[in-house]
């Protein structure tokens, strides 16, 4: 299995920013062109060039060839435009990938325990709600499913907590495999894009992984284990996706959102000994990875959803002083991150090293 990191998703969007200057005179589809994409095809549509053909010809050639041109980006648009179901869509991750997704001009359907509440939050063209009672109508007809549901897990893992980081997980997994299990085969969605996290690795403050790395044996990857395993309920006709996400970086919520209040108030550091190796991702860089494994049939297997060099909590605490001009001079020692977070502390405390490799 491979990772996809950062670089490569600039370089297929330049790639398809490139296509969309080729000849329009064929169909997208065609042999022909194909063959002119991958030639600077453009040259042959400029203007320069239509302006060596006869007077009478030039005024029409340009009308036509603009019409075409006019027809075939709206017919392109029309068929990369889906039907995408969204599990997790008001969390931090969700709520940007929905409203990048709505932007587009693809039609999202939010599967929520709360239509209202959501309806308030997610306020968008092109979005349809639906209750986790009506998950079988939400998912049958949908091109595609995106599962990121599930209680967060930086918090203090009380027996109870822990109960529901897990269930929350595994309920909604099993909901959406059986929904895309019952629906006819013509209304069956093509892939399944769930989330999973490189706590499936089990914590280490020097080992490295890969997606080829066995599973820990604690109690986060056991929750990643179930997880994946439930999203692999869909029949094969569904090609399965699975992210593991490192931490994500957004300055509006999670890990970060909680970290720059602290340096506003010249108070900021790193948590224990800040040697411990973070591996992270940035949010718009994940929501990619998320619609690029949508669109994308080459996208099947386990990825893990992190920047190809991890860093360690004293750099990441460093860069975030430094951008906001503040001193990283206060460490938190371990015990007051165990006081605050019990046996969830292990997720802040705990370093991981996951390798991404570019493909």
């Amino acid at each position: 299995m491979q990772s996809l990191c950062k670089q490569s998703l600039h370089a297929k969007a330049a790639a398809i920013n490139a296509g969309a200057t080729a000849c329009w005179s064929c169909h997208p589809s065609s042999q022909s062109c194909r063959q002119l994409q991958s030639s600077s095809s453009s040259a042959l549509c400029a203007p320069q060039h239509v302006a060596r053909l006869p007077q009478p010809f030039t005024a029409a050639g340009r009308s036509t060839s603009s019409r075409c041109r006019v027809a075939l980006r709206a017919m392109r648009q029309a068929a990369s435009k889906q039907t995408i179901a969204i599990t997790g869509a008001t969390g931090l991750v969700g709520s940007r990938l929905t409203a990048k997704l709505a932007a587009q001009g693809n039609k999202v359907r939010v599967i929520t325990r709360n239509v209202n509440s959501a309806r308030s939050k997610l306020q968008y063209p092109g979005l349809e709600f639906f209750s986790l009672a009506q998950i079988e109508q939400a998912v049958t007809g949908s091109d595609a499913v995106v599962n990121l549901a599930g209680e967060p897990i930086g918090t203090r893992w009380t027996p109870e907590i822990k109960r529901q980081i897990k269930q929350s997980r595994l309920d909604i997994t099993n909901r959406v495999a059986a929904a895309t299990t019952k629906a006819p085969e013509s209304a069956r969605p093509k892939v399944l894009v769930s989330s999973s996290a490189v706590g499936y690795y089990g914590a280490s403050q020097t080992a490295s992984f890969t997606e080829d790395s066995p599973a820990g044996r604690d109690y986060l990857a056991s929750i990643c284990t179930e997880w994946e395993a439930a999203a692999q309920k869909v029949p094969n006709s569904t090609r399965v996706v699975i992210i593991r996400t490192g931490i994500v970086l957004a300055q509006d919520g999670g890990v970060l959102a909680r970290m720059l209040p602290i340096f506003e108030l010249f108070a900021g550091g790193p948590l224990g000994t800040g040697k411990q190796w973070v591996s992270w991702i940035h949010r718009d860089d994940l929501v990619e990875l998320i619609i690029d494994a949508i669109k994308d049939p080459k996208y099947s297997g386990v990825y893990n959803g992190t920047a190809p060099k991890p860093v360690t909590m004293a750099q990441l605490c460093s860069s975030v002083g430094n951008t906001l001009g503040r001193p990283s001079w206060l460490p938190v020692p371990d015990f007051a991150i165990t006081t605050l977070l019990g046996e969830g502390a292990q997720v802040r405390s705990f370093g991981l090293v996951y390798i991404a490799t570019c493909i």
